[in-house]
């Protein structure tokens, strides 16, 4: 039960981080609040989404002040 529960969650962090990637190709860079705000989904799963791609080397983070900006590569 606990496995497929992980691969849920996994399953959902993957949809996620097809939305952002969307959402990035289409709007340009943007601040990651305002990202999860488009995203609209738990900040929690934006974040790893944001993981995922940046581990694929597919999104940039930079740091703007006190914020942090997320490109497309």
């Amino acid at each position: 039960m606990a496995t497929a529960v992980a691969n849920d969650h996994v399953a959902q962090v993957g949809e996620t981080a097809g939305m952002v990637w969307k959402i990035l190709s289409n709007s340009g860079p943007m601040s990651v609040a305002k990202l999860v705000k488009r995203v609209g989904q738990p900040r929690d799963t934006v974040m790893q989404a944001l993981g995922w791609l940046a581990r694929e080397e597919k999104i940039s983070i930079e740091e703007e002040g006190r914020s942090r900006v997320v490109s497309l590569r």
